[in-house]
């Protein structure tokens, strides 16, 4: 029996995290110190009580919401109607919108910090990248490949280089002349990247009088307008969140309540029937259920290295390790112990409160700048987010899309070479000019 592309990147990803679950938990009863005397077995559960707790529940409820939304859009139509518009208008611009598309998903992880907030739009990026002739990683990689490589090229991102930087008593965002050559960069390599495989994929565009028959939908015109001013606003907001607090703090249930919202009310102008609304949502959300297994699996990894006490028996070894070495090597300790922990704990802000007040006296004891340390936090972070099967953004992801991760990690390991590279080569450029010194 022949699995669904989605069933299959399911079960590749809950089998990968699964094993490393197992590996994490076997681990605090063979390193020396480790804490094993708990129910290591349950930490899945357990992190459910943590500190970390509400968000994960946030996050649940907002996967489930999303879903069922965006399967009323798909169902109406809507969705492919505004994605043939699209194709129709670059039908023969093809390098300006992957241009376009990847520096506006770029944009949004390198100076606003979004990061998870883009799942909701990947199944439009892969529908779109279908109908341009590409394939789905093409739709992956402009989508949350982009953001994700945003995030860590960050420039003015509130939630690493922004409490990296507090942490750290930096003036907030200071030093990002030298972040924006490093943004410049990673966007010129991701282009180039994408566009050059596109080049050799042999998908269908779409005819001008196949796209204009996908436009005739039975969607409303007015549905069209409501849809498209709840993205202008919810984009407004997305833009506004990092930089006030209170915002910042409801970002996801408002991204959740205007899906909800446009997916109601296209549904009822599309269809009218509350029934069939209601049925559509459902299906939706339980199709995007699956996601909340594989986010309990990598959350409670994470539980393990906090409470087994492996998180600070590394963090132990690496403030030793550094003193024993010359200036630039211990920066290189720096960004690799990240890069390592990273791995276990995805999220940015939690990664700079744990790390930052053991990097800053490791700078200031071998007389680098704390910005330098800043920016090897900054890389260790970020890129490997979109690489390490642990991170749950991602994970879902590749659900909604179907690709499973091995697949993915054919596709993303050359440019994660080229990144490793271009993260040592800006790091020794900054020693070497005295970068924030």
């Amino acid at each position: 029996m022949k699995l669904n592309p989605a069933v299959k990147s399911f079960i590749s990803a809950f089998v990968i995290l699964l094993v490393l679950f197992i590996v994490t938990g076997i681990s605090l009863y063979v390193i020396p110190g480790a804490n094993s005397n708990w129910a290591w077995p349950l930490a899945s559960i357990l992190v459910l009580g943590s500190d970390s707790g509400g968000m994960i529940i946030a996050i649940t409820i907002f996967l489930l919401i999303i879903g069922g939304a965006i399967h009323i859009l798909k169902e109406t139509g809507l969705i492919e109607g505004v994605i043939s518009a699209t194709v129709l208008k670059f039908k023969d611009k093809s390098f300006l919108l992957m241009a376009l598309l990847v520096l506006l998903f770029m944009s949004m992880g390198a100076f606003v910090g979004v990061f998870e907030e883009v799942v909701p739009l990947v199944p439009l990026m892969i529908l779109l990248s279908k109908r341009m002739g590409w394939d789905d990683l093409t739709g992956l990689g402009i989508s949350i490949l982009a953001c994700g490589l945003g995030f860590a090229a960050a420039v003015s991102n509130p939630f690493t280089i922004g409490v990296a930087q507090q942490l750290a008593d930096l003036p907030m965002f200071s030093g990002a002349l030298l972040r924006m050559g490093v943004f410049a960069t990673v966007y010129t390599v991701l282009l180039a990247f994408l566009w050059t495989r596109s080049k050799h994929i042999k998908g269908t565009v779409l005819e001008e009088d196949d796209l204009s028959d996908l436009l005739k939908t039975h969607v409303p015109q007015n549905a069209y307008v409501f849809f498209v001013a709840l993205m202008v606003g919810m984009a407004i907001f997305i833009t506004a969140s990092p930089f006030v607090s209170f915002l910042r703090d409801i970002s996801l249930p408002v991204i959740a309540l205007v899906f909800l919202i446009a997916g109601l009310g296209v549904g009822m102008m599309a269809n009218g029937s509350l029934r069939w609304v209601f049925k559509t949502y459902l299906k939706g959300a339980v199709d995007m259920s699956p996601a909340i297994v594989l986010i309990l699996l990598a959350t409670g990894i994470k539980h393990l290295m906090v409470e087994g006490a492996l998180l600070e028996i590394i963090l132990e070894a690496m403030a030793e390790n550094s003193t024993n070495y010359g200036a630039f090597t211990s920066i290189l300790i720096v960004f690799v112990s990240v890069l390592g922990l990273n791995f276990f704990i995805g999220s940015g802000s939690a990664k700079a409160f744990i790390l930052m007040p053991v990097v800053v006296p490791m700078m200031d004891m071998i007389g680098v700048s704390r910005q330098l340390g800043v920016l090897a936090f900054q890389f260790g972070d970020g890129f490997s987010n979109v690489l390490y099967p642990t991170n749950a953004v991602l994970l879902i992801a590749l659900g909604i899309s179907g690709v499973g991760y091995g697949k993915w990690l054919k596709f993303i390991l050359p440019i994660q070479v080229i990144l490793l590279i271009l993260s040592v080569a800006w790091l020794w450029l900054g020693y070497q000019i005295g970068y924030g010194g």
